[in-house]
């Protein structure tokens, strides 16, 4: 069972910026591969990043939405991963998710592939 809390949104005026946190817990939480999603109201669910390592090498991948302003990590000493957010738009309002996938390299676009979801975490941003 993998367990995920998200932390760290907030309010944020535009062009400024946010580190979400998402800690994972569980005993078999490093088998899987960690991403991003955010939702805004009445919008569908887009992925945003996520992460994926196998020992030592680590692979990070990004939605196109981002335009280069988010920057994905992990913290294996801390169980942590990070999703770091500059240049923030009022667009980017929205519930932020992260998840974990047994996938490993493909198929983590999708939100269909991941098995565990935390209960996300609200950024707004403001004009």
């Amino acid at each position: 069972q993998v367990q995920l809390v998200e932390s760290g949104g907030g309010l944020v005026q535009a062009g400024g910026s946010l580190r979400l946190s998402c800690a994972a817990s569980g005993r078999t939480f490093s088998s899987y591969s960690m991403g991003w999603f955010r939702q805004a109201p009445g919008k569908e669910r887009e992925f945003v990043a996520a992460v994926t390592w196998s020992g030592s090498v680590t692979a990070t991948y990004y939605g196109n939405i981002v335009k280069g302003r988010f920057t994905s990590s992990r913290d294996n000493a801390k169980n942590t991963m990070y999703l770091q957010m500059n240049s923030l738009k009022p667009e980017d309002t929205a519930v932020y998710y992260c998840a974990a996938s047994p996938y490993r390299r493909t198929g983590l676009g999708a939100p269909g592939n991941y098995e565990h979801w935390g209960q996300g975490t609200q950024v707004t941003v403001s004009s």
